[in-house]
């Protein structure tokens, strides 16, 4: 009882340990900037209207499928509010509405469709999560200006390190993921992608190779796993550093994962010292005349929750993200294969899968065939990954019953109501490089199956 005690008192003084303000305050001002970026980016390209607009079906989250894209130009709305109040959380101006606005309407965007699931766009929604709990206004923000909030120049310890945790584990997790044979042994499926650039001058000829995909693979799996640990000391936490902007330069570079490389790179400047973060935090004061007062002698804290409760909520946290990368072993078979837990869990560039899908209706009291036009309900991009992920596949599926349930389908100079339609496919996929092999077999009905999380057994085993 006493170690236990022991222990839980240093846990206690080690998140309640008061350290200055400044590492928050510059990484609201930092994240803030990556979160107008990345929607302007968003907006500029048009993918608003590409993505969300045209298309006429969608692939929802399980137990999210309520979560509906708004009519024609109004889905435009939530990014027009995420440019707001991504300026406001830059300024610190209605600081707690703006940030829980950006990660509403953040969360809601990415909700509506899976097909374009992204690892990086998962955890800006979590650290905009985490920030609505943070004081990252109480100092160098319009808030304090307004007097809307009580100044403050030091807050709990565990403040940052629940930002530095975060990071951790994508990082971590994703070097967990790449201790695989496919990556280590293989170099896939960096191997395919880096054959797209072989006319680099000089070094083009050298990616066509496979033990440069390989060198490529060890070296990103080393890195996730190593990085943060070399980040948290503070004797190699600058040379940790120039690997993290190397490493991120040449994967923006390389391959195209958007702001993602960004967002680490000017992220991780939270690993930095307090001193750092004040000196900033001094000069960008400086810019707006406004003095550095995070050393005066009034210093204030404002009123924070009891200790318990915060220890309570970060030890779930901490075992809800811990937990959820390993829920793929409560299945069995290939993870890359099945894509069960494949989802938030980091799996960062660790699979690429090519898949053709013919699916087809047919009518239960007829017995007559047809094939099914994709391109007429799916864009390229939802197709391609709907033909490769299960849970996809079987929410097409239910898609296309509804759709033809109650059609009066021609057959020459004869016409018939489909009442009860089966549908069929026939579904081949490549993994990593490997031969195409059967997916789906054209045998099942797939109406007959639920979409649920149970383990997916009409899928046909994958052959190594």
């Amino acid at each position: 009882m006493t170690v236990t005690n022991t222990f839980s008192n240093s846990v206690n003084n080690f998140l309640s340990q008061k350290v200055s303000i400044a590492p928050l305050i510059m990484f609201r001002i930092i994240f803030g900037a990556l979160l107008l970026f990345g929607t302007l980016r968003f907006v500029s390209k048009g993918w608003v209207e590409q993505l969300y607009i045209l298309p006429k079906y969608h692939f929802g989250y399980l137990g999210f499928e309520w979560v509906q894209k708004l009519p024609g130009n109004w889905m435009y709305l939530p990014f027009i509010v995420m440019i707001v109040t991504a300026l406001m959380v830059i300024v610190g101006y209605f600081y707690r509405i703006a940030i829980t606005s950006f990660f509403l309407c953040f969360t809601y965007v990415e909700l509506i469709d899976k097909s374009y699931y992204l690892n990086h766009y998962y955890f800006v929604s979590l650290m905009c999560f985490i920030l609505i709990w943070l004081p990252a206004h109480r100092h160098f923000s319009l808030d304090v200006k307004r007097k809307n909030v009580t100044e403050q120049h030091n807050v709990p310890n565990w403040t940052i390190r629940i930002i530095q945790f975060q990071l951790g584990v994508v990082y971590f997790f994703a070097g967990i993921a790449k201790l695989n044979s496919d990556w280590l042994m293989e170099g896939q499926p960096l191997g395919i992608w880096l054959q797209a650039h072989h006319n680099i001058p000089l070094v083009g000829p050298l990616l066509q190779e496979k033990w440069m995909a390989i060198a490529f693979s060890w070296a990103g799996c080393l890195y996730d796993l190593f990085i943060v640990f070399f980040l948290l000391m503070a004797r190699s936490r600058k040379f940790a550093y120039l690997f993290v902007v190397f490493f991120h330069l040449v994967t923006w570079y390389l391959f195209p994962i958007g702001v993602f490389p960004w967002v680490m790179i000017f992220s991780t400047l939270i690993f930095f010292s307090t001193n750092f973060h004040e000196i900033a935090l001094d000069r960008l004061q400086r810019l707006f005349r406004k003095d550095n007062s995070l050393n005066a002698a009034t210093s204030k804290s404002a009123p924070f929750p009891s200790a318990r409760w915060v220890n309570v909520t970060i030890a779930l946290y901490i075992i809800f993200q811990l937990a959820v990368p390993f829920r793929y072993l409560l299945y069995p078979g290939n993870l890359y294969w099945n894509e069960e837990g494949f989802r938030f869990s980091w799996r960062v560039m660790l699979m690429h899968k090519e898949g053709h899908a013919v699916f087809y209706l047919k009518d239960k009291k007829t017995g007559r065939e047809s094939e099914i036009n994709n391109a007429k309900f799916l864009t390229r991009t939802q197709e391609d990954q709907m033909a490769t992920q299960p849970d996809m596949i079987l929410q097409y599926v239910q898609f296309l019953k509804a759709y033809h349930h109650g059609k009066v389908l021609h057959y020459g100079n004869e016409k018939f109501t489909i009442k009860d339609p089966e549908i069929h496919a026939e579904i081949y996929v490549s993994l990593n490089n490997r031969l195409s092999q059967k997916f789906v077999d054209k045998r099942h009905d797939l109406t007959t199956f639920a979409y649920d999380l149970k383990h997916r057994k009409w899928l046909e085993p994958f052959n190594e």
